[in-house]
């Protein structure tokens, strides 16, 4: 009985495991692409915001390649190495909202319409936030902190290309040009407060355990392999 209990609980976190590297290949993925796509747009439009929308991107990306090599080999110091490395990466695109959101409204910069631009982030938005609600299920099961972190990281980048999508429909609409950057202060205070959580140590920002049925506690982090 205890063998048979066993042995579902390993295939229930084998699956999990598969189902969080198919979610994190996913998330590479649609932003390997979407770096050609905003750079073409940028370039066609002008505009500081599509450009840094695409260094978000880039950021996700090393997120997303981080908890791809944190998922194949899970001791422990590998797990904390990665919520570093996550929180680097909130602090990083906070970096990039306050930089670039000051100089687009210093310089009162206009960029010119972009259809391509206003697709791109429209579709951006409504699959970042379906990844990250999945990524945050999937680590709450797993009791995986990276996972369920780096959740939050695509949440953050739903939020920005929601924002620069309003800022894009409106310069184009009404030619309300400031509407981009300001969207970006409110979205830089939640990047900083995730930075924040992530470098937390690693006891502050454990997962509570699982339901009864999910992969169990701490099973991922405590240094067995999948």
């Amino acid at each position: 009985m205890w063998q048979s209990a066993g042995a579902v609980r390993e295939a229930a976190r084998r699956e999990l495991l598969r189902r969080g590297v198919a979610l994190e290949v996913a998330t590479l993925g649609w932003n390997v692409v979407g770096v050609g796509v905003l750079a073409a747009a940028a370039l066609a439009a002008r505009s500081v915001a599509i450009a840094g929308f695409g260094l978000d991107s880039l950021i996700e990306i090393g997120a997303s390649t981080v908890v791809l090599w944190e998922l194949g080999s899970v001791d422990e110091a590998r797990r904390e190495r990665a919520l570093r490395l996550i929180g680097l990466a909130f602090g990083a695109l906070s970096l990039y909202l306050g930089v670039q959101s000051s100089l687009l409204l210093a310089e009162r910069f206009h960029a010119r319409h972009s259809p391509l631009g206003i697709g791109w982030t429209a579709a951006t938005a409504v699959v970042m936030f379906a990844l990250a609600a999945a990524k945050e299920d999937t680590g709450r099961r797993l009791a995986n902190p990276v996972l369920a972190t780096e959740g939050r990281v695509t949440l953050v980048d739903g939020l920005l290309a929601t924002a620069v999508l309003l800022g894009l429909v409106l310069n184009a609409a009404v030619g309300w040009w400031w509407a981009d950057p300001a969207a970006g202060y409110v979205l830089l205070a939640y990047g900083l407060k995730e930075a924040r959580g992530a470098l937390r140590p690693a006891a502050d920002t454990a997962v509570p355990a699982p339901a009864e049925g999910g992969a169990g506690p701490g099973r991922i982090a405590g240094g067995e392999r999948p």
